[in-house]
């Protein structure tokens, strides 16, 4: 089990990686998954994402009290309205809404949550 958490760690700091130079792509939620993953498999590397200077902020805050902060809110909610317009122009009939009804149930629990 230790190595499937490694191999979800490894991924994820990968995705967050990529994350870093292309804009639809999230950086903190693969960063905070990835140190969940590390904690059950390499408590190093676990340490060395929740100290991070960059990531680490971003993670404690999340893991304290679920927050997240004012400019991830934006960018969530600003890329959620972006891929509901292009689900909705380039979808047809009733596969428009779907797109938009995630960005919705998306959207909403971003918005919820406390601002770190």
């Amino acid at each position: 089990m230790r190595t499937l958490w490694l191999i979800t760690g490894m991924l994820s700091f990968a995705a967050g990686a990529v994350g870093l130079v292309l804009p639809v792509l999230p950086t903190v939620p693969f960063m905070i998954l990835a140190a969940f993953a590390f904690a059950r498999a390499n408590p190093k590397w676990e340490a060395w994402l929740v100290n991070h200077a960059v990531f680490g902020p971003h993670i404690r805050a999340w893991r304290e009290r679920r927050a997240i902060s004012l400019y991830g809110k934006w960018a969530g909610v600003l890329a959620l309205i972006a891929s509901a317009a292009v689900g909705f122009w380039l979808l047809d009939g009733w596969l428009q809404y779907i797109p938009a009804a995630v960005a919705v149930v998306s959207g909403s629990f971003i918005v919820t949550r406390p601002t770190a």
